[in-house]
C-alpha cells in the first residue's frame, strides 16, 4: 500500500502539487473541530470542493456552535448555503443535526460510527470522514474517487462504495487507513479522472489493472 500511496503523491507533485481536499482544508482551518467537519461533510455531497470550503467558512462565521446552528432559521441558512447543490434539503438537515447534537449529546459530536450514522443524512461515508478528519480514528471513507480508483487498480472488484469500503478494510493494513481517502480523492480529482485519466504521467500504472487491460496488445 505504501507503493500505491507514495506513487500517487509523487505523480501529483511531478505534475503540479495538488490543492488540498475540502475536508483536509476544513480540518486544518478549524483545527479538526468535529462539528465543523461533520456539517462540512454533509454540505460537501455533490458539491465542488472549492464551493464547499467557501460556504462552510461563511456558515461558521455566523453560527459557531451546535447551539447557534440549532436555533437558526432554515431560511437564514439557505441564504448562506444557496450556492451549493440541494441547499434546501441540506439547510434543514444541518439544523436538524445541530439540534440532535445539542440536545442528545450536549453539544459534543460522537466519535463512533454507530452513533454518527443515526444522525439525519449521515451515511457511512460521512461518518467515516468525521472519524478520520475530526478524530483521526482509522476508517476508510469511500466516495466516487476512492471507489473508482480502487476498482481501476484492481484492489477490489465491487459495484458500490459500501462494498468497496468493506473490501478495502480487509485488504489495506490499518496503519494506512487515515491516508487512503485524502490521497485517493486528490488523485481522482487531479490524475485518475473519470474520463481521460492521465495514465501517461501515472507512476503506479504498472500496478494498475485498468492500465494493463487498456494497453494489452
Amino acid at each position: 500500500m505504501e507503493r500505491i500511496l507514495g506513487g500517487m503523491m509523487k505523480t501529483m507533485n511531478s505534475v503540479k502539487p495538488p490543492r488540498m481536499t475540502a475536508l483536509r482544508e476544513l480540518h486544518d482551518a478549524e483545527d479538526g473541530n468535529p462539528f465543523s467537519i461533520l456539517i462540512g461533510t454533509i454540505l460537501s455531497a455533490r458539491t465542488k470542493d472549492e464551493n464547499t470550503a467557501k460556504v462552510v467558512k461563511k456558515l461558521f462565521a455566523e453560527y459557531k456552535t451546535p447551539k447557534d446552528l440549532a436555533g437558526a432559521k432554515i431560511k437564514d441558512i439557505e441564504k448562506i448555503i444557496r450556492s451549493i447543490g440541494f441547499y434546501h434539503v441540506k439547510a434543514r438537515r444541518i439544523v436538524d443535526v445541530a439540534k440532535i447534537i445539542q440536545s442528545q449529546y450536549k453539544g459534543v459530536v460522537p466519535d463512533n460510527l454507530d452513533q454518527l450514522i443515526m444522525l439525519p443524512g449521515v451515511g457511512r461515508k460521512t461518518a467515516n470522514c468525521v472519524l478520520v478528519y475530526a478524530f483521526e480514528k482509522p476508517a476508510i471513507p469511500v466516495d466516487i474517487h476512492v471507489h473508482r480508483i480502487s476498482n481501476r487498480l484492481g484492489l477490489v472488484e465491487t459495484k458500490t462504495p459500501e462494498e468497496t469500503e468493506f473490501e478495502l478494510m480487509k485488504k489495506v493494513p490499518r496503519e494506512y487507513w487515515l491516508r487512503v481517502n485524502d490521497t485517493f480523492v486528490m488523485y481522482g480529482q487531479n490524475i485518475c479522472k473519470p474520463i481521460s485519466p492521465m495514465c501517461n504521467v501515472c507512476k503506479i500504472k504498472k500496478l494498475c489493472k485498468y492500465y494493463k487491460t487498456r494497453n494489452a496488445s
